[in-house]
């Protein structure tokens, strides 16, 4: 079991889900206020998508991260940002011609996704490390070796830590790989994401074997969706894992009440400290993950 517990949340997505709850952030100044929120309420780590204001769907604008790290980093909140690097490999096959894309496909290289986290240069960023299908159309998330690579060399240089999300054993594969070449600096940070289809399952036994794969000294941590959030979050800790909750994984609280990322992380906090564990400060998550300044 965990007792010293980095709490993560997750405060928007770039997913559908601000027409089913009307706490779902969306602006820069929402966004930034939500992490503030969730910092206030224990979380030691702020993990930080931007959406277009207009249109609420997820964007890689680089000046929305701007805005929303400026007035995070402004405020008098103390908490770890965590940028995503996830947008731009979304390719969806066009009906007509599969080898064309077709309606909704955000095809970009490495440098270009790891844009804002160059201009901003947050203590982490996640790196999700491999390819796969998404949701039930024609949707691919695609993440090359070369790309991973690159994109894991450049945060290297720059100090900041990759958060290396992973959905299935090929990522971690891929993701120790990585650690070989000298391209991920120790201690390496792990996010096991379960739930989403189409990777892992969240279940007890999926934890157990995903995380049985990490490497030796890895800190990691775990996240389920929907309704599946919190008991992934209490089976992360007894595993003697970190946990990640938010609205970009579930937007409910309990049955039919949508949920603050506030809440989520109150709730979330109950739950470690009934376990009998605590909740480390951004401080002790920087000493932890030996981040930049920590």
């Amino acid at each position: 079991m965990n007792h010293d517990v980095i709490v993560t949340c997750a405060v928007t997505g770039a997913g559908d889900t601000v027409s089913k709850n009307p706490h779902v952030p969306v602006t820069p100044r929402q966004i930034a206020d939500a992490a503030i929120e969730a910092a206030r309420a224990g979380a030691a780590i702020a993990h930080i998508h931007v959406r277009d204001p207009d249109t609420g769907k997820g964007s890689r604008d680089p000046e929305l991260f701007r805005q929303v790290v400026d007035m995070v980093r402004a405020s008098d909140t103390d908490v770890v940002i965590n940028l995503t690097a996830g947008m731009g490999g979304d390719w969806v096959a066009g009906d007509d011609d599969p080898a064309m894309p077709g309606p909704g496909t955000d095809m970009i290289g490495p440098l270009e996704r790891l844009a804002h986290v160059q201009d901003n240069l947050p203590e982490i960023c996640s790196l999700d490390c491999g390819t796969m299908n998404f949701g039930n159309g024609n949707e691919i998330y695609i993440s090359t070796p070369p790309y991973l690579r690159k994109m894991a060399e450049l945060t290297r240089q720059w100090g900041v830590k990759p958060e290396l999300e992973v959905f299935e054993l090929g990522h971690i594969r891929f993701a120790k790989q990585m650690i070989s070449e000298g391209l991920v600096d120790a201690p390496p940070m792990f996010q096991i994401c379960l739930g989403i289809p189409w990777g892992a399952e969240q279940s007890v036994d999926n934890m157990k074997v995903l995380k049985d794969e990490l490497p030796a000294g890895a800190n990691w941590a775990s996240f389920g969706i929907s309704r599946m959030q919190m008991p992934m979050a209490a089976v992360a800790v007894a595993m003697g894992g970190n946990v990640r909750v938010g609205l970009e994984d579930n937007i409910y609280l309990d049955r039919g009440v949508p949920a603050t990322n506030g809440a989520l992380v109150q709730r979330v906090v109950e739950i470690i400290e009934r376990m009998g564990a605590r909740v480390l400060s951004p401080a002790e998550a920087r000493s932890k993950l030996k981040l930049r300044g920590g």
